[in-house]
């Protein structure tokens, strides 16, 4: 079996001031040394490094060099794949846009979902409610 993580996963394990700090550590440090293969996004790893390295946004903003040396680090698992868009993905992602709308906000998400559908993943370790208009996809909340 495999799974996604969205960013916050990502986000919550580099953030000290965290309550969730020490449990995403844990979650991923399982993730990337267990038998299942992880998948992340392009999208997922920008989106970790703009707020990990955003003085507005992390109060303890990493520097550049950091975040990507954390990025390294979890490729350096050969539990960890990169998702990629590839032949056929624009069809699935206007089946999804079709029926959660996409505009605004909703079309990251919609494009990660469409990303997930069409590589075949259905389980995404998140702690963000809003993946649940995405019916096709397994939730999972390593927080709770």
């Amino acid at each position: 079996m495999s799974f996604a993580v969205d960013s916050n996963i990502l986000i919550y394990a580099s953030n000290e001031a965290s309550p969730y700090q020490r449990a995403a550590n844990e979650f991923l440090n399982q993730a990337i040394g267990g038998p299942e293969i992880l998948f992340v996004s392009w999208q997922v790893i920008s989106a970790y490094l703009r707020i990990a390295t955003h003085a507005a946004i992390f109060p303890r903003p990493l520097t550049p060099e950091t975040a990507m040396a954390n990025i390294d680090s979890l490729f350096a698992s050969p539990h960890v794949r990169v998702l990629q868009e590839d032949e056929g993905f624009w069809e699935t992602y206007k089946s999804v846009a079709h029926v959660v709308i996409a505009r605004g906000a909703t079309v990251p998400d919609v494009h990660f979902a469409a990303l997930l559908r069409h590589n075949g993943i259905r389980v995404l370790y998140t702690n963000d409610s809003d993946f649940r208009r995405f019916n096709f996809l397994e939730l999972r909340n390593p927080f709770q």
